[in-house]
C-alpha cells in the first residue's frame, strides 16, 4: 500500500450487488470498475494469502460462491471486506483498488492459469473442509 498522496485516485462511491456478486467502486476521476466477490478474495492483500515475500503466494481455491457479507471503512484510504469464508484480515487501499481495476483482465487470467497448473478447482469441494 503506498498510502495516500495527492495522485492517490479515491473512490467516491462503492457499492456490493449481492445477486450478481460483484462490487463497482466508482472513482472521483470517473473510472468505475466492477469485480467480482471471487476475484477480491483470491487476490486478498493479507499476509495470509500473499505470504510474507514474493514467492510464498498462497493459491485460493474453492472461492467461486465466496460472498462479501460487509465493508468496513478503515481510515479514509482502505476498506476491509469480511468474506463469507471467515476470511477479513486484507486491507484493501484507494490505490490497491485502482490497480486492480487496471490490471484485473490480466490478473483473472494469471489466476486462471495457476488453478489449471495446480489442478484446482474454483468450486468449494463437498468432501474437503473450505480452505481460506
Amino acid at each position: 500500500m503506498a498510502g495516500l498522496s495527492v495522485d492517490t485516485p479515491r473512490p467516491n462511491e462503492i457499492k456490493l450487488h449481492q445477486q450478481s456478486r460483484l462490487m463497482e467502486i466508482s472513482f472521483a476521476g470517473g473510472e468505475v470498475f466492477k469485480f467480482s466477490y471471487e476475484f477480491l478474495r483470491v487476490h486478498s492483500p493479507s499476509a495470509e494469502v500473499r505470504g510474507h515475500s514474493p514467492g510464498q503466494e498462497i493459491l485460493q481455491t474453492g472461492k467461486q460462491d465466496v460472498n462479501i457479507n460487509h465493508i468496513e471503512p478503515v481510515g479514509s484510504y482502505a476498506i476491509r471486506l469480511d468474506f463469507s469464508d471467515g476470511h477479513n484480515s486484507g486491507l484493501y487501499s484507494w490505490d490497491l483498488l485502482y490497480r486492480y481495476g487496471i490490471n484485473q483482465d490480466r490478473m483473472w487470467q494469471h489466476y486462471l492459469e495457476r488453478m489449471d497448473e495446480a489442478g484446482a478447482s474454483r468450486k468449494l469441494s463437498a468432501e474437503l473442509p473450505e480452505h481460506r
